[in-house]
């Protein structure tokens, strides 16, 4: 899959940015979360924002997601039909239904991303009603095919979600946002909750997901191991500031700004 950058947009005449961010700020009191920062995101692209605890990016993701309104900068949404629309300038009841149609949202707490009281099914039938399915028995055999595709067994659709373990939830987390083929996914830390045996399972499922369905996601992670398996390109922040950008293997095998280096070795050690 051939991944495009800010520096060589010029070469791909034929096909606009899905997500273009200029200029995001957010500020908390007097405290500024985020400051100035833009980017530009492609279909089928995976972007990792990585930097410590507090650097800002659960704020960047809930800002570009529609989550939390940001209060400087332009979010740009290219749609399904080609429009491209303003993200501050939408409606609530339309930024809802981007989030139950072109957009998916994995939670770093599974939990907060399922109904826990509905069956598997139920979870993931949910979602396809949101984009008009209404045959029973297509919606089941959908769901059923969906926890097969994330390695939960069939038999299993008519069980609740507390029933499961961390790595199910997250993996039938993961199925309730798919399932509607959607454009473009905002990933929290997901294998942030899980042991480490179970995240490299997840991170295969995640990465082959990703290129089956020609997903563009905005990853956060604390992980560098995370993100340079799953991300083709990383932002890092720091203070609310991206200080860095970049391929992702170039960004971790040959960081440039001190931050960057920073990280890198502390992965290291």
């Amino acid at each position: 899959m051939s991944v495009r950058t800010p520096n060589d947009i010029s070469d791909w005449p034929d096909e606009e940015p899905l997500l273009r961010v200029s200029g995001l700020g957010k500020r908390f009191g007097t405290r500024a979360a985020c400051r100035g920062i833009s980017f530009c995101l492609w279909p089928g692209e995976l972007l990792g924002v990585v930097g410590e605890s507090g650097s800002g990016k659960t704020t960047l993701l809930n800002c570009v997601s529609a989550r939390l309104p940001a209060d400087q900068g332009s979010i740009e949404y290219r749609q399904r039909d080609g429009r491209r629309v303003e993200l501050s300038q939408l409606s609530e009841a339309t930024r809802r239904r981007l989030a139950r149609t072109e957009w998916g949202f994995v939670h770093q707490n599974p939990r907060d991303g399922l109904r826990l009281d509905l069956s598997a099914g139920a979870n993931i039938g949910e979602r396809l009603m949101a984009v008009g399915a209404r045959h029973y028995g297509e919606i089941r055999g959908q769901a059923a095919e969906w926890l097969s595709k994330v390695e939960i067994e069939a038999g299993r659709l008519d069980d609740v979600p507390r029933t499961f373990s961390g790595g199910m939830q997250q993996r039938l987390q993961i199925a309730r946002n798919l399932v509607s083929r959607p454009r473009l996914i905002f990933m929290d830390e997901p294998t942030g909750s899980l042991d480490v045996s179970v995240q490299a399972r997840l991170l295969d499922l995640l990465r082959g997901l990703c290129d089956e369905l020609g997903l563009a996601a905005i990853v956060v992670t604390h992980d560098l191991g995370v993100a340079r398996l799953l991300a083709h390109r990383l932002l890092v922040l720091r203070g609310g500031v991206a200080v860095e950008s970049g391929l992702t293997d170039q960004v971790l095998d040959d960081p440039q700004h001190p931050y960057t280096q920073l990280l890198v070795s502390s992965m290291l050690q």
